[in-house]
């Protein structure tokens, strides 16, 4: 933890946003520099162009690319294209919209030249492709410009395909493989031309109407909850006033301001400015408001996550409120399909498998990545998908797709309606799921580990596992394919009676991340995470 973690911002931890945005345009790539290479992540290609890993020449690669790939499959309807606040956002989205004119796509932009959260992208791609239009039209695709709530220099750029969710790795692959083709070859075979001939969408008025059919308005409308929402600088802040407005909610939007450097922010844990709802440390300023209301919530720059306040428990650990969130909407959307299943990433936590168990519900367990929830979500097999990271979504009242990507406005708006309905805040609601399924204490640690040994651990196999107790209790499952799926998990996963770690690469640094949870306790959960990395590094040929 930074010495400074929580606190305000000051004048030298802001991002000199001129020479940030200079050095977009200035900065020209080395292919043969692997940092510099296109490369997409869990969600989209992200870098800094103080980095020259997020530049023009990046952008008008990928999104040519994306046009070759988009061809290729035959979508031939119209892009929807949206950014949030980060100061590299803008440029890109202008470097982006050259490209697509200039190959003739038919391209969306936001009809009020608002900031577009991935949520309301993800909605109005689904919106178009369940409508005549899309027959007579083609199916429509997108692109969302963030990196969601990483730090103010960084910058992201994510494709959608006409399913609405994050592409998969078979798309992003292609994309990114041909996006540095592009580049190597000094964008030879780019088409631009000035983004001129773009077409509107009201963006936010779609979403917002649609609400009422996901959320319960009424309820939170009867309720008199005092209500706040912190969009934190990003792309809800018009939306919150919005809905406010479109439903006659209570809600105080606490900080409406947006500043492309963030000033206004709290140092997160680790003394960088993030826009992470989830974490105590960036969330220090809202969490002075507390007190002024029932119900407080965050939201980071492009509101695909969620941070939930209440006055009698602070902010809540994600994974406590995924697992309040599942037991209640379960129990209150009888048009769902009796046998959809409840969806978690392999490093949620197992308070989640309890719940399920509890409500007859079948647990669909898939690799880290929202991609993966998208198939269940669009056919209604699954009625909810969550990460622990903050990010989840869920089905219609009428059991049809709301979105297929994370959204933090659904799931703020969410804690209200339970607030609401049930007359006790998300916080007491998981109290009351651990005195019926025990209390479990869950961290993730970052250990080293060199490029190889990155590339070993992703590709491990669970039989490379030797170890047959973890933390005195014997092993009851060492998996490397998600139970869900079955799809490779890029690490491993070893679970007990009461605890389980999963180990995975992380795809930015020189570390690998160790999830770990135990049901008995702090003590038995270092326990486990000692032994884990143990395990681990005797699977890797040593110590990292």
């Amino acid at each position: 933890m930074h010495e400074r973690a929580g606190t305000p911002a000051r004048p030298e931890d802001l991002v000199d946003v001129e020479a940030l945005v200079r050095a977009f345009y200035d900065r020209v790539p080395d292919p043969a520099v692997p940092a510099e290479r296109v490369a997409f992540g869990t969600s989209g290609h992200r870098g800094s162009a103080l980095a020259s890993s997020f530049t023009e020449t990046h952008i008008v690669a990928i999104t040519q690319a994306i046009v070759d790939y988009r061809r290729g499959q035959g979508t031939s309807g119209p892009l929807f294209i949206g950014a949030d606040t980060h100061a590299l956002s803008a440029p890109a989205m202008t470097a982006a919209l050259e490209v697509l004119v200039g190959n003739e796509v038919r391209v969306l932009v936001d009809e009020y030249d608002d900031y577009v959260p991935t949520p309301a992208l993800s909605h109005a791609i689904l919106t178009w492709n369940r409508s005549p239009r899309a027959d007579a039209e083609g199916r429509a695709d997108g692109i969302v410009v963030t990196p969601s709530h990483n730090p103010p220099a960084d910058g992201g750029f994510k494709y959608n395909p006409p399913h609405g969710g994050p592409a998969d790795s078979d798309a992003t692959g292609w994309i990114a493989a041909r996006a540095n083709e592009l580049i190597e070859a000094g964008l030879a075979g780019v088409n631009r031309a000035e983004p001129s001939a773009v077409e509107t969408y009201d963006f936010r008025g779609r979403y917002v109407d649609d609400l009422e059919n996901v959320i319960d308005i009424d309820a939170i409308r009867r309720s008199g909850l005092r209500i706040g929402a912190d969009p934190l600088g990003g792309a809800s802040v018009s939306y919150w006033a919005a809905i406010r407005d479109r439903y006659g909610l209570p809600i105080e939007v606490v900080n409406e301001r947006v500043d492309p450097a963030w000033g206004f922010m709290t140092l997160d844990w680790d003394g960088k400015i993030r826009m992470d709802p989830s974490s105590p440390s960036a969330m220090a300023g809202a969490l002075e408001a507390a007190g002024r209301f029932d119900i407080l919530t965050g939201n980071d720059a492009d509101a695909d996550r969620h941070g939930i306040i209440t006055p009698d428990g602070g902010l809540m650990n994600p994974n406590h409120y995924l697992a309040v969130a599942i037991e209640y909407l379960f129990g209150h959307r009888p048009g769902w399909r009796a046998d959809a299943a409840v969806g978690k990433t392999l490093v949620s936590s197992s308070m989640i498998d309890r719940v399920a168990d509890a409500l007859g519900r079948r647990l669909w367990e898939v690799p880290v990545g929202f991609k993966w929830f998208v198939p269940g979500l669009v056919d209604g097999s699954v009625g909810f998908g969550g990460e622990e990271s903050a990010g989840a979504s869920f089905l219609r009242f009428d059991g049809t797709v709301w979105t297929t990507d994370k959204d933090g406005i659904l799931l703020a708006l969410l804690a209200s309606e339970i607030r609401a309905v049930t007359g006790r805040s998300p916080s007491e609601l998981y109290r009351g799921l651990a005195e019926r399924f025990g209390d479990p204490a869950y961290a993730r640690r970052d250990a080293p580990a060199s490029p190889e040994q990155k590339t070993a651990l992703g590709a491990l196999d669970a039989a490379s596992i030797d170890a047959d107790t973890l933390a005195g209790q014997p092993v009851t499952a060492k998996l490397s394919r998600a139970p869900g799926n079955d799809a490779p998990i890029g690490g491993v996963k070893v679970t007990t009676a009461d605890a389980w770690f999963a180990a995975r690469p992380s795809g930015t640094e020189n570390v690998y991340k160790l999830y770990a949870e135990s049901f008995r306790g702090p003590e038995h959960l270092a326990l486990v995470q000692d032994e884990a990395q143990a395990i681990v590094d005797a699977a890797l040929g040593g110590s990292s």
